[in-house]
């Protein structure tokens, strides 16, 4: 048996070896041989290209090994399941390659969502990546497209091609169960130019970039994770707000544009149906009035929205006949499962339903991406040597200097930014002595209070003390806006000498408006203490813009 498993695998390997060498499309291939390579494909290879598939586990299963071979999709989705290190996503990543490619398939997109913040699935051995909102704070398209190429050298790095990301939905309902941290923020031009910058890094990396949640999940209250949201808002407040990223995003060429499982009244008044699903929002809207000639993709088709209401097949089959090119599958479908909507999707082609013609509109643009981004020159990589690629400490001075031109004084009364007063105290979460350590050198005479993340009582009448002996207070919270411990903290102190610095929400604000100043970090990394201490005590100037709307007063 193990003669015969080493013979297989040399004929696989060989096989993969004689498909390079054939005289398949490069990099600088033209669309003729875009033509010659879909011309060779069967029907049942143009509807792999269509599916974005899962595959369990962090090793390449006989079960994802027979959905390679038996159907080779387009793409592959790596979830939590998949990822462990860095060498061992290398292997999985070479093992999917060498798989499609010794079937004759060919080779895949990988996919991860690494957008910063709240969701990203690579973390063991890769930069921790602050949240999407600071990088809007800065407002330095520069310096995002810096990020972006820093990001997709590390996905690079284990042989991921595409990013499912960046998140372009506006954070403009405080109620939204999903988006918030992950949204990059709420004014829609300066959310724009940000995506715009990170795109271009991206792709200028070798990763495609996918801009989500088209068009636009952030006003809703529900989460279609769980159910079908809806958004009511008419056309005109739609193309003036949530459209303007995707615009912005369109513009500098994103390759690929990912739609919600969220229904648009405006374009489906008497249908309630997911924008996924959609002719009005995928073909007219985004094909058609938006004349976005990339890759359009769902989001993954086993959240509630749509498997509630559609077998796989049923919504695979709507969705290429709504105008998508790659259905995408998330970590709660299995393997069987998807195959079947592939097999229901053949099966609509031979009764009618889809014309073969339309598949191949879909699989051009597929390939045309994979061209792109080098995949018809596809080596493996060393897995041993993927740290050394990621390349981890190159990456410490690039996210400090976000932080350093990210950080936002939002509201100063009386100018009592940069600190001048010759009696300060600072109050600080305990586990948070980086903060003493970072801001200790400015001023030698602060009063220093350490607190629980929760500050119990006596800890706030030991604050209010404190407080009545110095000129200015200054408190550092993480998410008072939903911590009732927290706000308690603040409102025991004189508003008109307290200075918060919020290190994780940037809407702490709304619970106490009445202080004289309010700093913003967007994210409670490391890198955000010196950065908030150089802004408070005036060793740097806080360059940067507040990336939402916190009240009518603070631009």
């Amino acid at each position: 048996m193990l003669l015969i498993r080493q013979l297989t695998r040399w004929m696989m390997l060989f096989a993969a070896l004689i498909l390079l060498l054939l005289p398949l499309p490069q990099t600088q291939a033209v669309d003729d041989d875009i033509e010659t390579l879909l011309a060779r494909m069967t029907l049942e290879q143009k509807v792999g290209q269509m599916f974005m598939a899962h595959l369990y586990g962090p090793i390449l299963t006989e079960t994802g090994r027979d959905l390679l071979v038996t159907w080779q999709p387009g793409a592959l989705a790596l979830f939590n399941s998949n990822i462990q290190t860095p060498q061992q996503i290398t292997r999985l990543t070479n093992s999917y390659q060498q798989t499609i490619i010794g079937a004759g398939g060919v080779p895949l997109l990988i996919a991860t969502d690494q957008e910063g913040g709240v969701i990203q699935r690579l973390r063991d051995g890769f930069t921790t990546w602050p949240v999407p909102k600071l990088l809007t704070a800065t407002d330095d398209p520069r310096l995002t497209a810096q990020a972006g190429s820093a990001l997709a050298s590390e996905l690079r790095a284990v042989g991921i091609n595409m990013n499912l990301a960046p998140v372009l939905d506006l954070d403009t309902n405080r109620d939204n169960p999903i988006i918030g941290r992950r949204s990059p923020g709420g004014h829609p031009e300066r959310v724009g130019r940000t995506a715009a910058g990170f795109i271009e890094g991206l792709q200028a990396a070798g990763v495609l970039a996918t801009a989500k949640h088209f068009p636009g999940h952030g006003d809703t209250t529900e989460d279609s994770h769980v159910t079908l949201p809806a958004v009511t808002s008419d056309r005109a407040r739609l193309a003036s707000t949530e459209l303007v990223p995707f615009v912005h995003a369109i513009e500098a060429g994103v390759g690929v544009v990912m739609v919600a499982h969220v229904w648009y009244t405006a374009y489906d008044p008497d249908n309630p149906r997911p924008a996924s699903l959609s002719p009005a929002v995928v073909t007219d809207l985004l094909r058609g009035e938006l004349g976005f000639d990339g890759i359009i993709m769902t989001d993954a088709m086993d959240m509630d929205a749509v498997d509630k209401r559609h077998t796989p097949g049923e919504a695979a089959i709507l969705a290429i006949q709504a105008g998508v090119d790659l259905i995408a599958y998330g970590p709660n479908m299995g393997e069987q499962t998807q195959m079947q909507a592939m097999q229901a999707v053949v099966d609509a082609v031979r009764a009618g339903e889809i014309t073969e013609e339309r598949l191949d509109e879909s699989v051009r643009r597929l390939l045309r991406a994979k061209q792109t981004v080098g995949l018809f020159d596809w080596q493996p990589l060393e897995p041993e040597t993927a740290p050394q690629r990621i390349d981890l400490d190159g990456r410490q001075q690039l996210i400090a200097a976000l932080f350093r031109a990210g950080v936002t004084i939002a509201h100063n009364e009386s100018d009592l930014l940069p600190l001048s007063a010759p009696q300060v105290a600072i109050i600080h979460p305990a586990n948070r002595m980086d903060v003493y350590r970072e801001c200790s050198p400015y001023q030698s005479n602060i009063r220093w209070l350490a607190v629980s993340d929760r500050p119990l009582p006596g800890e706030i009448e030991l604050a209010q003390s404190i407080a009545s002996q110095v000129d200015v207070v200054v408190v550092f919270t993480r998410d008072a806006y939903s911590d009732a411990s927290q706000q308690a903290l603040v409102a025991s102190l004189p508003p008109e000498s307290t200075i918060v610095v919020a290190l994780t929400s940037p809407y702490d604000y709304v619970r106490f408006p009445q202080i004289a100043g309010y700093v913003v970090t967007y994210s409670p990394l490391p890198p955000a203490i010196p950065a908030a201490c150089a802004v408070l005590f005036g060793a740097q100037p806080a360059s940067g813009t507040l990336a939402v709307d916190l009240s009518p007063d603070l631009p």
